[in-house]
């Protein structure tokens, strides 16, 4: 009997349905954590301490000597290049986080909508995110297709007499057209998302309480896309701030194997930008948050 019961307490319990589960999923996380701490961590951390140091190369490997902030200090202070990269990417990155996320809401309520061939034109809007790549976007830019200055020598004279506010960002959505809106794919795409997801009983209600369209779209729809528009304008942000194109982005790449700092003077404006673009996230944020107080 003693025998019997040490063999039934020796057998151990089967894994119940949940923690199989959890096991599983831990299992997955796990194999995205390697590749998020291989890939993005480790060389997230060794470009900052690059950032702090001056490199040579060796035939021994990379040797490492301390500078702290010089290399920062340079890119502020001393640099002129940087300040002046900066100063004309941050506008074009505001202007054009503006254009698209308002742009992209227009185009979403359109396609939205119960028309001929809406799938068609659906697809039509979100294939540049699909064929975008170096090559392509450099070839559409080229040229006429982003000049519209020849063939609206009408329009241009007529925005010349306009006061300086109102004639600065309008000139840039058309002088950078075509580049703005080759972004506005995935954002129609998360608006369309989140417009369906608007219950058409809320319009139906408004409708039987007399509220016309502009009443609909400012009580209604704007409220209920308030937070998608923030994920909008974020990945905008992102987005834009990543391309390569980018004035600040070509000076990195241009710097990256100078030899009279290969590397570190690199690193760190990175790291600059990286800090100027995570303050203007937090701006946005801000900007919505006031914006959605106001508005309740």
């Amino acid at each position: 009997m003693r025998e019997k019961g040490l063999m039934k307490n020796s057998v151990k319990k089967p894994l119940s349905a949940r923690t199989r589960g959890a096991l599983w999923g831990y299992g997955f996380i796990a194999i995205w954590l390697i590749g998020f701490f291989v890939f993005t961590v480790y060389p997230t951390v060794y470009s900052f301490i690059i950032s702090l140091n001056d490199v040579r190369l060796t035939s021994d490997g990379m040797l490492f000597t301390w500078r702290g902030l010089y290399h920062y200090r340079y890119a502020i202070s001393v640099s002129g290049d940087f300040k002046l990269a900066i100063t004309q990417d941050l506008g074009f990155i505001v202007c054009a986080t503006i254009v698209v996320v308002v742009f992209s809401l227009i185009i979403a309520l359109l396609l939205n909508k119960n028309f001929p061939l809406r799938t068609f034109f659906r697809v039509v809007f979100f294939l540049p995110v699909v064929i975008m790549s170096g090559p392509v976007i450099s070839r559409l830019l080229t040229g006429d297709t982003a000049d519209f200055s020849g063939q609206a020598t009408l329009l241009y004279a007529f925005l010349s007499d306009m006061p300086k506010v109102l004639q600065t960002p309008t000139l840039f959505v058309l002088d950078n057209l075509v580049k703005i809106l080759w972004f506005s794919g995935v954002q129609i795409l998360i608006y369309l998302a989140g417009l369906q997801k608007i219950s058409p009983d809320i319009y139906e209600a408004a409708s039987i309480d007399g509220a016309g369209a502009w009443e609909k779209f400012w009580k209604i729809t704007l409220p209920h896309m308030r937070s998608i528009a923030l994920l909008n304008a974020i990945y905008t942000v992102v987005e834009i701030s990543n391309y390569p194109s980018l004035s600040v982005n070509t000076l990195i790449s241009r710097h990256l194997f100078n030899q009279t700092r290969i590397y570190s003077y690199s690193a760190a404006m990175s790291w600059l930008y990286f800090v100027i673009v995570a303050v203007l996230l937090g701006l946005v944020f801000l900007v919505f948050k006031l914006f959605g107080r106001k508005d309740a």
